[in-house]
């Protein structure tokens, strides 16, 4: 528990740190904020536009994290992360649809913005997923809803493609959906994420003896007389609206999820009541990192803060391969 305790609280050090470095990270690199502050229009771009972007790459990072741990805990596949029941591929699609309609109509077009990127991207993903669950005929069987999440992924997928190949006007504004970008998160957004993401969090630790139960394997879950049907429910509606809300204010960003519940085991091992908050610190830690490194390393231009978490995050899964198989 001791390393536990420790871990959290370096976990949460470390993210101050950065956060107030994000503070300071612009067009032109790493400025001091105590500086930019006794500016008035350099304090207004440090509270109205980093402020939120940082915090909000923290609680995206948070959620995902969640979401992930919850998701290698209810199929309890290490490989296992917060899209593999369909939610980025519907929030592609139904971005993708939006962006098309646009063009359509001006029916369509006041529909469109009325709904919005962001509403159209959570209200895809949570479709997806309750698209996965019909066609799986439920979360009695873990495999066949495994299975049904890929189908669906794919299926969705490829309708994403062909809208884009219809309309090719919303190919470059679906480039910055699917790479993943901090660039446009406000206060709201952050604030819509961190409610979630506590209302998530509290859901998932009440709910973390059905992981332990699970991870003994289900017979043994069974026996201990959990109900395991209405507690796979609250299980997959955590991680839709997790995955939805960090997708739908950040778009697709990539192994935050698969990698954050890892990193966590590699420390300590623990319940799941204390992984879950664990994976949820290590998830922000990462994406935080990575949105000060995308804006940082090549400054003036910034890189898709998705293309680096999936650098990162598949290089350490690789090394993490590579270290067992040796």
């Amino acid at each position: 528990m001791q390393r536990t305790t420790w871990l959290a609280i370096g976990l949460i050090g470390s993210a101050a740190v950065l956060l107030l470095l994000g503070l300071g990270v612009g067009s032109w690199g790493l400025e001091p904020v105590w500086v930019m502050l006794a500016d008035p229009v350099a304090a207004q771009i440090v509270w109205d536009i980093r402020a939120p972007r940082t915090l909000g790459a923290w609680a995206a990072g948070a959620l995902l994290g969640l979401a992930g741990a919850v998701a290698q805990g209810l199929f309890r596949n290490p490989l296992a992360d917060p899209f593999l029941l369909g939610s980025a591929s519907g929030a592609s699609l139904a971005v993708a649809l939006v962006l098309a309609g646009l063009g359509v109509s001006p029916f369509a077009a006041t529909w469109v913005l009325g709904l919005g990127l962001t509403g159209a991207a959570f209200v895809g993903a949570v479709a997806a997923v309750l698209l996965t669950l019909t066609l799986a005929r439920g979360v009695q069987h873990t495999l066949r809803l495994l299975l049904a999440g890929v189908v669906v992924g794919m299926v969705l997928g490829a309708l994403t493609s062909v809208v884009t190949l219809m309309v090719p006007d919303v190919l470059q504004a679906m480039q910055a959906f699917m790479l993943g970008s901090t660039a446009f998160v406000g206060w709201s957004a952050w604030w819509i994420m961190a409610v979630v993401g506590a209302l998530c969090l509290l859901a998932a630790v009440a709910l973390s003896k059905v992981l332990d139960g699970l991870s003994l394997g289900e017979p043994t879950a069974q026996s201990l007389g959990l109900p395991l049907l209405p507690l796979r429910v609250a299980l997959v509606a955590v991680i839709a609206l997790a995955t939805g809300t960090a997708v739908a204010q950040t778009g697709l960003i990539a192994f935050v999820g698969l990698a954050a519940p890892h990193l966590v085991r590699a420390v300590v091992k623990t319940t799941y009541a204390r992984l879950l908050g664990l994976s949820s610190l290590m998830g922000g830690l990462l994406l935080l990192s990575a949105d000060l490194l995308a804006r940082g390393l090549m400054a003036p231009q910034e890189i898709p803060v998705g293309v680096l978490t999936a650098i990162l995050g598949g290089g350490y899964l690789l090394w993490l391969m590579h270290r067992r198989s040796a």
